[in-house]
Formats: C-alpha cells, structure tokens, sequence
C-alpha cells in the first residue's frame, strides 16, 4: 500500500467514447495542470495515485466500456495501486445513483457539467483566465474544436440530451480565441464539432449562425483546414454552403448524419424530414459545394422497422453514393423516447443489414476510389509507422475515414505538413501515393 502525502499526487485521465469527450478530458487537463497539479492523458507509465475515467454512456458497447475501465481501476485501488478514483462524463450523468451503489471503491461521481466541482476534489477552481486555452492530446496540427454542447433535437433513438442537456452554443469571439491561441501552438486543421452543429448560434444569436462563425474561424492566420462535423440535416443553413464553396481553408467535407432513408422510419425515430427532403438536401449540397465529400451515419433495426423499410435504406445509399458511411446497430435506450417502442427486430437481424448496408458501401467506395488515381491531393501527414507515412485528404476526418498510405523507405515527409501527393492505387478504404 502507498504511503499518502510522502509524494506528490500525480493524476492520470482516461478518456472514453467521442470526440466531445476528448475536448472535455483536454479541458479538464488544462485546467489541473494550470492549478499546478501534475496530470497526464492516458498515461501508458502506471505511475498516477490518481485516475479519472471520462465515461460515455452512448450505447450498450460504449457503456460495457465504460463499466468494464471503472471496475478495473476500482480493482487497482482495491490492490492499493492508486489512491483515489473519481468518474465523469456521461455514464457518470446518466447513471450516477446506480453507480454510486455499484461501484463504492469510486470516490467521486461528476456529471458531464461539473468540473469546477471536481476541481475542488484537488483543492483547485476553475480559472477563467484558461478558457480558450486547452493542452492538445491529438498530434499537434489537428484539433477538435466544440462550437456548441447539449441537443435540442427529440430524437426517438438519442440519450444524448438526458446526458448533456439542451444545445447551448459557445460565442463566436471564444470560440476564434480558442482558434487562434491552438494556431500559435501549431494547429493547422480545425474539426468543427458539437451535438448539433448546424443549429449553432440559435440560442445566443436567435438565428442559425454557422456560416458567420465559419467566417470568423476562416480568417484565422494559421488555420489551413476547417472540417464541418455532425451537421443535423433538419433547418440546415444553407448560407453555410457558400461560405465553403467561397473559403479555400474549409474543407469540400461535411458529415451529415441521416439515421435512414425510409420516410416512414425518419418518422418513427422523430428527425423531422422526409426521404424526398434529405436527397433534396443532398443534391443541393454537392451543387453548391461541387466535388464535397460527404460523410454520414445510419441506424439498423431501430423498432419498427420492416423488410421494405430496410429496403428502402439499401435503395437509398446505392442512389446517394456517399463518400463515406457508418451505421450503428439501434441500441434500446432507457428514458428515450424509443423505449416505449417494443424492441422487435432481433439483434442478429440487426448485424445482418448492417453488414449487408457496409458491404454495399464497401463497392461504392472501392468504386470512388479508383476514380482517384492518377490525380493530386493536398495531403496532410499524421503519423509515420511501420515503414509508411499516413496522410489524409481534404476529404478524409481523422479516425473515421480514407487515409493516403506513402511509402517511408522511399520518401521523406514530415508529420505535420502538408504534401502534394499522386495517388497510385487504392482499395475500398486507403489510398496510395507518393510526393509529386
């Protein structure tokens, strides 16, 4: 058993789930570090007393996840390997009651909005001084910059506003702070995220103001690339098309998740649009921002849906061709709106449409992809690892989508930069290339 109070504490975060989590573990980074307490993320050494797990209580998978980390660290401090252990995020939101039973070796449970008194937990405040500031745990030329927190949407299937509460956007001057303070510190590439992206400024500006802030983040002497995340296609803004057909720094990408291409399904799960609307609304963005990319995500098996509605989703991606696609299988949340439904597509029907949706997106990408080589791309370089470069196009997000593979015995670049690259192969999920 450690000897308390002969060292100092050193705290370790461990992040699970999103990209929005990331932010707020790197916030929360920020903040101990400028109280003076010595904090890592995700730290591989073993050598913290302390641990905090940000949780995500998204679906089944992502809350086992977060159970299953909990109790291992909960087992650590049990063999006196730690000292204390405190839990935030969303899991910690949604279910903190339960939790708090469960799990007595957790010394603190913390909602998704309660950092100032976790902070206290370490006899710190939370410094307004540091907002905009925030210490990157990505590589050091991307990052995630969150425009907004929470959801206003009624989303049949969505935990996510009983997690993070209603949409509220941050300011644009905070925001283009924030931009500017990441640029000096080598950020090249902006990845715009919120729950909501497109109802951005509604709240504090009683408009939709997406295109004003991607002006604004535009104009920042630094930022070479600007990436649009988790547009909710409902009331989007279509004077945020012309400020990316017009900005060279804004990426031809935007992820637009679609959830189905059923309109009797779009119904059920509550989204607010028809099949007509939405591939109305996609033509108009691949018209107006000719040669974009578009990213989106679907959900198989949500209650309610048939062999025809199902059908009608295949139908739909093989006509939209989307550049890139994910689909989830429905995950029966309690407290959604869902819940009520009767769970009645079995789970192994669940896995069988979406593996034959991914199948049919794997040709389509194969398909995009070839049509590609031959051609240059501005490509940026994230990692160097086993023997290749990995780079991704204006059309590619980090984690998520296509990467440029460049042979490192043959080629010199450098992580960080960007590279004019030939693309000289491909397959349905990787392209291949080398500098011009």
């Amino acid at each position: 058993m450690k000897t308390k109070g002969l060292k100092k504490d050193k705290v370790n975060i461990i992040t699970l789930g999103c990209s929005k989590n990331l932010v707020d573990s790197e916030v929360m980074l920020t903040q101990l570090r400028g109280n003076g307490i010595k904090t890592t993320h995700e730290s591989k050494k073993d050598n913290a007393n302390i641990v905090i797990v940000n949780t995500c209580g998204f679906i089944d998978n992502a809350k086992q996840e977060s159970i299953d980390t909990i109790l291992r660290y909960a087992d650590a401090k049990d063999d006196g390997e730690i000292d204390k252990l405190y839990v935030t995020g969303c899991l910690s939101q949604r279910y903190k009651d339960d939790l708090e039973t469960e799990i007595p070796q957790v010394d603190a449970f913390f909602g998704t909005m309660e950092l100032p008194a976790l902070l206290k937990k370490f006899k710190a405040d939370y410094k307004h001084e540091l907002v905009g500031e925030r210490i990157i745990t990505t590589s050091n030329h991307y990052a995630y910059l969150k425009i907004s927190e929470g959801c206003d949407r009624p989303c049949s299937f969505c935990a996510i506003p009983l997690m993070r509460g209603g949409h509220k956007s941050r300011p644009i001057e905070e925001l283009v702070l924030e931009a500017k303070n990441l640029a000096r510190n080598g950020t090249k590439e902006l990845l715009l995220i919120a729950q909501d992206s497109t109802y951005y400024g509604l709240d504090i500006y009683k408009k939709r103001n997406l295109a004003e802030l991607l002006e604004r983040l535009s104009d920042v002497e630094g930022i070479e690339w600007i990436r649009l995340h988790y547009a909710f296609p409902t009331g989007f803004p279509m004077d945020a098309l012309k400020v990316m057909a017009e900005r060279d720094n804004i990426c031809s990408y935007i992820d637009i998740p679609l959830q189905h291409g059923s309109t009797k399904m779009l119904k059920l799960m509550r989204r607010g649009t028809t099949r007509e609307k939405t591939e109305a609304l996609i033509e108009e963005i691949r018209a107006k921002v000719p040669g974009i990319a578009i990213r989106t995500t679907l959900i198989a098996g949500h209650p309610g849906e048939t062999e025809e509605d199902f059908n009608d989703m295949v139908d739909f991606v093989k006509k939209m061709r989307f550049d890139r696609l994910g689909i989830f299988n429905y995950s029966h949340e309690e407290n959604t709106h869902a819940y009520s439904y009767v769970d009645d597509v079995p789970d192994e029907v669940k896995q069988e449409r979406a593996n034959i949706v991914m199948g049919i997106q794997e040709e389509i990408s194969n398909e995009i992809n070839q049509e590609k080589i031959g051609k240059t791309f501005k490509t940026l370089i994230d990692r160097k690892e086993s023997g290749n470069y990995y780079g991704r196009t204006e059309h590619d997000s980090p984690e998520v989508d296509n990467e440029v593979i460049i042979d490192a015995k043959k080629h010199h670049l450098r992580i960080g930069d960007f590279a004019n690259i030939k693309i000289t192969d491909a397959t349905e999920f990787d392209l291949y290339g080398e500098p011009v």
